[in-house]
């Protein structure tokens, strides 16, 4: 793990792009783990009120991501997402979601990372999301 990639880091590198733009904060970075949290607003609902699946799922794609760029593999530079599945099995229209990343797979030429989506005020489940990331290495000269 790389421990120079703080949950500080990761808030300011996201800062001017979508997951600062949506509002997601990066709570923790350890072993085999990364939890993030977003507050639901206005902005991040659906038409018909509720919360937007897409929203559910750039918070969960972006707790995998950054678990991965915490857990590359050495000489790894950074990763590409390959494969993204989410299942939705409740919804939010107020408060905040949370999300805690955990390996289902940590190698050299791809990493799985499970992501379960919560209320964060009553700790139901949002959402399952699996992504699959190819790790990237540096291009021979």
């Amino acid at each position: 793990m790389n421990n120079q990639l703080t949950p500080d880091v990761f808030n300011q590198r996201g800062a001017n792009t979508l997951p600062g733009y949506l509002g997601i904060e990066i709570l923790e970075i350890a072993k085999n783990r990364v939890s993030a949290r977003l507050p639901v607003r206005q902005q991040l609902l659906a038409p018909n009120g509720y919360l937007h699946a897409g929203s559910v799922v750039t918070l969960a794609d972006t707790a995998a991501g950054y678990a991965c760029m915490a857990h590359l593999p050495e000489g790894a530079h950074s990763f590409t997402t390959i494969e993204l599945k989410s299942n939705h099995l409740g919804t939010a229209r107020d408060g905040a979601i949370a999300a805690v990343a955990t390996p289902a797979h940590l190698g050299r030429t791809t990493q799985v990372w499970d992501v379960t989506v919560t209320d964060e005020a009553n700790g139901k489940t949002i959402a399952l999301f699996r992504c699959t990331q190819m790790i990237l290495y540096p291009k021979a000269a």
